[in-house]
């Protein structure tokens, strides 16, 4: 068990108000590390495959069904209600189970989003029914100035299984406004409110959520198998790992009310599988992502790590086989550079990177591998960035850092991953391999035998990063992971000695979209495109399509970065509590400052310039009729070129950036 005290604080992002769901997980026995010794008491046994060849595998809905049958021995006072019936009263939203025999309603009121439980529905008459419809989960609550916002889920996907249990996507959620008592507010309060509530939009939009009734996702397969009884007889979302809870701070209400029935944990990440047969053998392969929530947010304006060594992008990556009632799984990480530095966005292409309170480097350096090595044990941190330019610099900085922290358990390689492969030879991704193979086979992979006892398990985790921690992450991840699925398979009597992926067509094709589709995901998380250099993962070589496509999807990078993700991350603050909206504070705003930055607009700028600039060409068409148009037509360039060299010159005035957060790191 990992010892709480080595631990960095766990809610260093938040302030200390909302701290109150933090303290409750870790009051409760944390879930134990990837490389936590066999000793520990065994949980969650793993279903086993049959040995039968010829059986047919389940479909997604027959899973489903299974899974809920099996839900009927579990404990009633634990199990989480899968589909409720809301009732919307005009006073308040009445959320009853319908999955079982109801005993008791859940009343939320429309004023102050107090929530109770009741015995029997309100009476209401024919004329004036309430709307009725079916929600599948309660993803939580958010309070603003005045009024509390609800999550619910309106739709939901069976996607497929992790260890047996189904997995649900949100499809569809919907924010219900419990703001009745806002009529009786100030107009600054209802101003400031309303403003806030905007950004919640932006809730409604959040990709890549998914959840499960039955079996904690934020775990992996290694620490879910060392969970002890202690933790078992938890609700899951007191066993969840609270940094890939997205929905952590939003439960705090119903943690406060004991509602643990309808708490349902949720991950922000990816998930894909597929089902394939090699020779005679049926082979169910898993790939999981789990997205930190510590310093989540946009691609520009998070970047880097904090003071607390929680870095952006962080995301954990589990790719799962099962075949022939064996169960494996390999864990990888991916995480931002861990300095203090940023990109901020200023109308160029590419803004230039800047280091902030260098001094701090060491300490913030050391503290983020201390956190990764006390949750994966042994690490290697595989940098591939630039070894030249602007990115350079980060990498020499990055580099030195990690000197005096390197160690048998933790190593440090850099791969220029342009310079060798260029843009076209990613196959020579070999060589980096034959750099760090010697590590993956000392530190293995977590594996079940047929009687689901450990066979091999995992003691070292490798760390991948470029700038994004996107494109060319998750092609040197999907390498890794396919030499770690060849080896698993091979143990598993699946593949021969001497026979690869590749002898596989089918299997191997489905291999390659299993990870494009994930970094897809990923990607559109934190760029809100998907990822470059895609093709060469989904087909395993460079096309001219794909070229175009990275073309096309870099221009939207740009126009993301510059023109709407600072909203975007003023909603994800909020969301996850890093901002929070209070009574007792002086009143927020999300006005600009200043003169000029309250009137910059880029469009209208732009629209100046080219305005400008057609003014000037028709009086010079009309200079040789008169000379003063010729001079007029000067005037009218002059004045577009001093605009846009104005604009140029104060880029940053007209980009769309985050006003609720006035700390960079």
């Amino acid at each position: 068990m990992v010892s709480l005290s080595l631990l960095p604080p766990c809610a260093v992002l938040l302030p200390r108000a909302t701290r109150s769901l933090r303290s409750l997980l870790h009051q409760r026995p944390l879930p134990p590390p990837i490389y936590t010794p066999s000793s520990l008491d065994l949980a969650f046994p793993i279903p086993r495959l049959s040995h039968d060849r010829n059986r047919p595998r389940p479909a997604l809905a027959e899973v489903y069904s299974a899974a809920m049958d099996s839900k009927e021995s579990a404990s009633s006072s634990q199990k989480l209600h899968t589909r409720l019936r809301l009732w919307e009263f005009p006073d308040k939203y009445i959320l009853e189970p319908v999955d079982s025999l109801a005993d008791s309603y859940l009343s939320i009121s429309r004023a102050d989003g107090s929530m109770k439980l009741i015995e029997e529905l309100p009476q209401h008459s024919a004329v004036q029914s309430p709307k009725v419809r079916t929600v599948f989960g309660v993803i939580g609550m958010l309070k603003l100035l005045v009024g509390s916002y609800l999550l619910m889920i309106t739709e939901r996907e069976c996607v497929g299984s992790f260890l047996g249990h189904p997995i649900f996507k949100v499809s569809a959620l919907q924010i219900l406004p419990c703001n009745l008592s806002l009529k009786n507010s100030s107009t600054e309060q209802k101003k400031v409110e309303a403003e806030f509530s905007n950004l919640l939009n932006a809730a409604e939009r959040t990709s890549g959520l998914y959840f499960s009734y039955d079996i904690n996702l934020t775990l992996c397969s290694q620490r879910l198998h060392y969970l002890g009884d202690e933790s078992k007889l938890l609700p899951l979302w007191r066993q969840a790992e609270p940094r890939f809870l997205w929905n952590n701070y939003m439960l705090e209400p119903l943690v406060d009310n004991k509602l643990d029935q309808y708490m349902l944990p949720v991950i922000q990440g990816s998930y894909q599988n597929f089902q394939a047969t090699v020779g005679a053998r049926n082979i169910d392969v898993i790939l999981i992502a789990r997205r930190c929530t510590r310093r989540t947010g946009t691609r520009m304006w998070r970047r880097g790590a904090d003071t607390e060594g929680y870095v952006a992008n962080f995301v954990e990556t589990e790719q799962i086989v099962q075949s022939n009632g064996f169960t494996a799984s390999f864990v990888q990480v991916r995480g931002s550079i861990p300095l203090l530095w940023e990109q901020i966005v200023d109308l160029t292409y590419k803004p230039n990177f800047g280091i902030v309170r260098q001094e701090e480097t060491p300490r913030v350096v050391e503290r983020h591998f201390l956190d990764i090595s006390k949750k994966y044990g042994s690490v290697l941190a595989v940098d591939l960035v630039n070894k030249h330019g602007s990115e350079g610099r980060l990498s020499m900085k990055y580099a030195s850092a990690m000197q005096p922290i390197l160690s048998d358990d933790i190593r440090y390689v850099h791969f220029d991953f342009h310079q060798i492969c260029g843009h076209i030879h990613f196959e020579r991704l070999s060589l980096l391999y034959d750099q760090i193979k010697d590590y993956l086979e000392k530190h293995r992979y977590f594996l079940l035998n047929e009687k689901g006892e450990k066979v091999e398990e995992q003691t070292g985790v490798v760390r991948t990063n470029c700038i994004d921690c996107l494109d060319r992450t998750n092609v040197t991840q999907s390498m890794i992971g396919r030499k770690i699925l060849e080896k698993q398979l091979k143990q598993m009597g699946v593949l021969g000695a001497d026979e690869t992926i590749n002898n596989y067509p089918s299997f191997d094709a489905n291999f390659k979209v299993l990870w494009a589709n994930h970094g897809d995901e990923i990607s559109i998380q934190y760029s809100g495109t998907p990822a470059l250099k895609g093709d060469f993962v989904r087909c395993g070589k460079r096309t001219v399509q794909g070229i175009l496509k990275d073309g096309y999807n870099a221009l939207v990078r740009y126009y993301l970065n510059n023109f709407a993700d600072g909203t975007k991350q003023d909603a994800i603050d909020l969301l996850q509590g890093h901002y929070i909206v209070s009574l007792s504070r002086d009143m927020p705003t999300l006005t600009k400052p200043g003169v000029i930055e309250t009137y910059a607009s880029f469009r209208l700028a732009l629209a100046l310039v080219l305005a400008g600039f057609m003014f000037a060409m028709m009086s010079l068409r009309q200079a040789r009729n008169d000379v003063r148009h010729l001079l007029l037509s000067f005037v009218w360039a002059g004045l577009s070129v001093a605009i846009a060299v104005f604009v140029r010159a104060n880029g940053r005035m007209f980009t769309n950036r985050p006003r609720l957060s006035s700390s960079r790191h």
